[in-house]
């Protein structure tokens, strides 16, 4: 379901284990039942029927569909999702031919982040959730070429068809770019970052045989008009990230014109944290963190020992 590993499985968030990886109905019809019958021919929901509640499944009967099959069980009351929103999902996850779940969020407190159109998990998922309501309830049976084909992923076996059901608790419109008032960058020690604001990755250009800070830098490139991010919040980011030592890039989301849903209070990295935290939304901002403020003595997916790590980082939107 999901991509490689991104900011947030760097930085020791959560990441569920089939995903890229609590809920009120937001603006949704509770029916209330506790069981509910498809009537497209998939897999009856046999506890947990109302929108908020954690489901159980029946095994599906008889030969799965070859083609995406989504039920709207349940129809929201909110805005219709459409490409470039973070929605907040949770969901159940299991086999069309298991009676257990494979995966789920039910229970969780944190539902997943999706952007629509924007990737990160299966295609299965990105065609159910488009054009769908906030506060709605799916019932949706996804064939392998949709999932993951021939390729086994953990609990899930080769071939299989998915059953997700799937709460809409939440969504939010994201901007494609930090559009604040551009800030002067006068140190000529630390890297200079573009001030495009067409979505596109800004430039980033390291000063010539200067040193690494030993401190950690947390300017504004842009700064924007939103609200202050806490250490408590979820924010959607677009990012480009540099080792110091021969300005390397070694991840990043601006070429790919994704998001990324970073919840602070789970991230790992001090000194991405303390970066954050007091910045606007809106913003495009320049962190440059030391090791003994990102991973100290340890490597890290291919980032050396005592690294300094540069991020350029589009702060769009808190969820």
């Amino acid at each position: 379901m999901r991509r490689p590993a991104g900011l947030r499985a760097l930085c020791g968030l959560l990441v569920v284990p089939a995903l890229l990886l609590s809920t009120a109905a937001c603006g949704s019809e509770d029916k209330g039942s506790d069981s509910i019958s498809s009537k497209g021919g998939l897999p009856a929901i046999t506890d947990g029927a109302a929108f908020g509640e954690k489901p159980t499944l029946a095994k599906g009967e008889g030969t799965p569909p070859k083609e995406l099959k989504i039920e709207v069980l349940t129809e929201g009351k909110g805005a219709v999702l459409k490409k470039g929103d973070q929605a907040q999902v949770n969901y159940y996850g299991q086999e069309w031919d298991e009676t257990e779940p494979f995966d789920t969020s039910f229970g969780k407190g944190q539902p997943f982040p999706v952007t629509i159109g924007g990737g990160g998990v299966i295609e299965g998922w990105q065609k159910a959730l488009d054009k769908q309501k906030v506060g709605s309830r799916l019932e949706v049976s996804i064939p392998p070429d949709l999932a993951y084909g021939k390729t086994a992923r953990g609990d899930i076996k080769a071939n299989a068809t998915l059953v997700f059901v799937m709460d809409i608790v939440k969504g939010t419109a994201v901007p494609q770019a930090a559009k604040g008032t551009a800030v002067p960058q006068t140190n000529a020690a630390l890297p200079k970052v573009g001030v495009n604001t067409d979505g596109k990755a800004p430039a980033v250009t390291f000063p010539k045989d200067a040193e690494a800070p030993k401190k950690l830098v947390s300017e504004y490139v842009l700064e924007g008009s939103g609200p202050a991010v806490t250490d408590k919040d979820s924010v959607v980011v677009k990012y480009d990230a540099f080792l110091w030592d021969g300005a390397k890039k070694f991840g990043g989301t601006y070429a790919m014109d994704m998001t990324e849903t970073l919840n602070l209070q789970n991230l790992g990295v001090k000194g991405l944290k303390d970066g954050l935290v007091g910045k606007k939304v809106g913003s495009r901002v320049l962190l440059v963190v030391p090791p003994d403020q990102g991973f100290g003595d340890q490597e890290q997916q291919g980032i050396p020992k005592n690294s300094t790590m540069v991020f350029a980082m589009d702060i769009l939107a808190k969820v």
